[in-house]
Formats: structure tokens, sequence, C-alpha cells
């Protein structure tokens, strides 16, 4: 059939295509690398090529398979929904939609496939190289850089595309830049060769260069689009509204100018979280579980979002050595009246609170510290919430000890799958001064609130293994310890003051004085 006539044909879906995209989908070299800025549709040009491929393996009755290989398992299952949309516009039908899990439906993913009627598959996997192994297909590698290992990785892909037994297969890379040293970076560096300044005159000067084959005698044909061409050839978005919305110089540059700067890592790894999720530990619990006197002392840690972020409340319980997940409450655009009446059964059974104090969390935090008093022994505040300012030293700390938790296998949390990605999309990063910090993408499903939240919790359950850790306070002149005569009064006092940070202090006050409120 003339490809003029026939209406599947790719030519006649291209227009749809930014100019830069389609330079992507047109250049049909065997080995290609897209360095490109976050959101300007690199999973969407990707997609459009490799279904093109289906497409015209099935009209002429022969086999092209596909392999999609992301870092996790919510970016390899979104990558897929885009190849899957392609498919309605090319009208081909999909004869099977298969989803292979470890265990359960809230397993880790193995693979995600949709089989054509005439055998062509596309298939999405986690990036891991357990997973890679033995599959021959033509693959995509989205956001490579941000892969836990994209050193083994790379191993692992190379022997099955370059098998000539097998026929060779196509290879392509696309991402945003992830720091300095890894495998994407080395890609990158020895293979783009800038050879001039495209047609499109580019705002941003560190842009000049060529998107599409880099000359002779370089393996790659690599393709550089940040931002500001994105926007010259047409992508409908504002720049200097991300700039302020990000907040962040550096981590404008890398994101979105293509820049390799930082040095990053995952900070809590698949396998690491693995070991700590437990059926025990339950996402959800019924509302009398709220009415009842707790078992085990309770901490809660609130990430607080009103209309783009979701508000999560992290609940965990003390249980010997073990703080284990009681419940997840996550609330979406949620008004914050009705908020705050979801948590105030919660708050009353917990023994400490930590909330993020910033941005959205003021008037909330404001407002709780009114009814629940706050939690600031430096200023002689006992208080039950804490309000917490998320400053980069705060992130270093809570951030660094959600990790050492995971690593000591004193923390229990569901295995659930949201939870899962959301707590394996925090970055830890290193700037090219030096200075620390940790970064998570901005989702369809979140900005790791649940992972912040966590954080938080275990920041609340900070002193439970060693109390007392208040500073030490002066008692007041004519203090005695509790002895036989008063010891049955000092147990009903400690149960009176169950619900505070320092129970024992405030119930040694009272009894010696007749009131908890004596001058400190």
């Amino acid at each position: 059939m003339n490809p003029n006539n026939d209406p599947t044909a790719p030519s006649n879906f291209i227009k749809q295509l930014l100019p830069y995209q389609r330079r992507w989908v047109q250049d049909h070299s065997r080995w290609k690398f897209g360095l490109m800025a976050r959101q300007v549709g690199k999973d969407f040009a990707a997609g459009f090529e490799g279904i093109a491929d289906c497409a015209w393996a099935e009209r002429h009755r022969r086999k092209m398979d596909w392999l999609i290989v992301a870092p996790s398992e919510r970016q390899s299952l979104e990558a897929l929904e885009k190849w899957k949309e392609w498919t309605q516009t090319f009208k081909l039908s999909i004869a099977r939609d298969e989803e292979l899990r470890e265990a359960g439906s809230e397993s880790l993913l193995k693979a995600s496939s949709i089989v054509f009627p005439g055998g062509s598959r596309v298939i999405a996997v986690p990036g891991k190289p357990e997973t890679l192994r033995g599959f021959s297909a033509n693959i995509l590698m989205t956001e490579f850089a941000f892969f836990e290992n994209p050193d083994a990785i790379w191993k692992a892909v190379l022997p099955s595309v370059t098998s000539a037994q097998r026929g060779l297969k196509k290879v392509r890379i696309i991402t945003t830049p992830n720091g300095i040293g890894d495998k994407a970076h080395d890609l990158w560096t020895q293979n783009y060769h800038p050879v001039g300044r495209d047609s499109v005159e580019p705002k941003n000067p560190k842009s000049q260069g060529s998107t599409g084959p880099t000359g002779r005698g370089s393996l790659w044909s690599c393709h550089f689009v940040d931002i500001y061409r994105a926007v010259a050839e047409g992508l409908a978005i504002n720049i200097e509204e991300i700039k302020v919305a990000f907040g962040d110089p550096e981590g404008f540059a890398q994101e979105f100018l293509c820049e390799f700067l930082d040095v990053q890592s995952t900070l809590l790894p698949y396998e690491l979280i693995a070991t700590c999720e437990c059926p025990e530990a339950t996402a959800v619990v019924p509302h009398e579980f709220w009415l009842a006197t707790p078992r085990f002392p309770l901490f809660i840690g609130i990430d607080f979002g009103r209309r783009r972020d979701l508000t999560v409340v992290w609940v965990l319980q003390q249980v010997g050595d073990v703080f284990q997940t009681v419940e997840v409450l996550e609330m979406d655009r949620v008004p914050t009246p009705d908020q705050v009446e979801r948590l105030r059964p919660r708050l009353r059974q917990a023994r400490r609170v930590c909330l993020d104090y910033t941005g959205p969390g003021l008037g909330l935090g404001d407002y709780l510290v009114r009814e629940f008093r706050e939690h600031d022994p430096a200023r002689h505040k006992f208080g039950k919430i804490e309000l917490c300012h998320f400053t980069n030293p705060l992130k270093l700390e809570i951030f660094s000890k959600l990790r050492m938790a995971f690593e000591k296998r004193n923390l229990r949390v569901p295995i659930n799958r949201a939870i899962r990605e959301d707590l394996h999309s925090i970055n830890r990063v290193c700037t090219p001064t030096g200075h620390l910090t940790y970064r998570a993408p901005h989702t369809a499903d979140g900005h790791a609130d649940r992972c912040t939240a966590l954080a938080l919790a275990l920041r609340a359950a900070g002193d439970a293994l060693a109390r007392p850790s208040a500073p030490y306070i002066a008692r007041p002149p004519g203090y005695r310890e509790p002895n036989a005569q008063n010891k049955e009064r000092f147990a009903l006092l400690l149960d009176k003051y169950r619900h505070c940070s320092n129970p024992r202090l405030l119930a040694e006050m009272e009894l010696n004085n007749g009131s908890k409120h004596w001058p400190l």
C-alpha cells in the first residue's frame, strides 16, 4: 500500500508532534540519546516511534518487541500508558494487556505488557539488572540517569542488543541530567559533539548545538532539548513561572537547562524498602480504633497539602523497639476545617505530633497548637505539637534518620504500591558547592508527601527509645521522689498525663506542688 494512502501511516500523525519531537522520531539511527528537560514530552515522542514500529510490523505480518525500562514502577507504567494512547491513534487493537507481580496485587512489579494480534509486544519493567537479563527487544531507557545503578543496567542491557544471532536491536535513551560521573553522564559527554546552531535560535546561550547525528565516528545520535529550545519550538509553558515555583536555581539548571551539576542517589532503594514491608503494618484502621485507649504509644507526622499536594498523616505505634505503621491517612483537596475534624481524634490519642510548618502548613499549625499546645523544650513548652520549619538542616536530619531506620530494620511499613513508589521518589543530592539536600519530583500522585510524613512521624518518636530525653529541669525546693505513701497517686498522675510528651515530669510537678504550672 502507498503510505500516502494509508490512514495509519506515521506521516499522517507526525504533525501532532513539535519540531524537536519530530526530529527524534524521524532519526532512524540505531543508537539514540536524548538529553531533554523535564515536561517537554520525551516519553510522548518515544511512544510514537515505538508504536509506529509495531504498527508497521503488524501490517507486514512480522513481530516487533519493545522493552521500556524506567527507574521506578510508577514511571514504567506511566510510560506504557503513553504508548497505549498512541495505539488508539494508529488504530492498533490490543490482544492482551498483562501485568506480572512477585506476589499479590500490591507487591513489586516484574513486568507489564501489551500484546498485539500479530504477536508484537511492548513490555514495561522497573530498572533492575535482574529483570532485564534474557530479553531480546528494542530498548527504551527512560530517565536513565535516575536508575539506582545505571552502570549495572547498562551491563545487563548491552548483550541483548548487540547479539547478531537475535538480530540487531535499536537502543533509545531519554533522560534529564542527574549528576556527574554516572553512566548517563559518561555516554553523553563522550558522544555529544555540537556542530553548529539549529535553525531555531534559543534564548539560553548554553543550548546551542545540534539535535541529531553528531558527526562521523560517533556511535550515538544525540538530541539536546532544554526548556528554552522547547518553548522556542512551540511548547506552551511559562519558563519564569517554573523558575519561581521551583525555587532552586541549581535544581532548575539541572532539570530544565540540562546541565550536569549535582551528584544524586536514591534515598530508599526498592530492596531496602522491601526489608521493612510487613503485612502487620496497616494503611487504614476503623474509626473505632481512635475511640479506644491505644495499647501502645502513638506518634504522628503530618505533611499538609491543600490544593496541589496531598495531606498525609502517618501514624506509628511503638511496639518494643519497633515502630509499626498503624495508619497512612491521605486527604486530597479536603477543606482545612474538615481536615482538622479528621485529625482531632487522632491527635488526642497521640503522644507527640510533628507538623510541616511551612507554606500552607502555617495556618493549620497555629490552629492545632491552640488546642493541643506546642512542643518546644528549648522554650519550656511541653505540649503535643512540634512545628517543624522545613529548612535544609531539618531535611538533612529527618531524611538521614529515615534511612537509618530502614537500615536498622526497626520500622514496619505497609505492603502498598503507592507508598512504595512515594518512598522511592526521594533523592539525596550533593551540589557542586558540596552542600547536601533532598529532592523529589512533583507527580500526579504528589510530592513525596507520604515519605515526608513518615520522616516527621519518626522525628516525633525520636526520643521514645531513650526516655527521658527532655532537657534537665531543676526540681523545685522541697522536691521528693515518689515513695510508698504517694506511689499510688503518682501512678494516677502518670496516667493523667500519658498523652503528653513528658508525663513523668508533669506528674512530679503536680505531686510536689499541687499544680503542674510551677515556675521553671
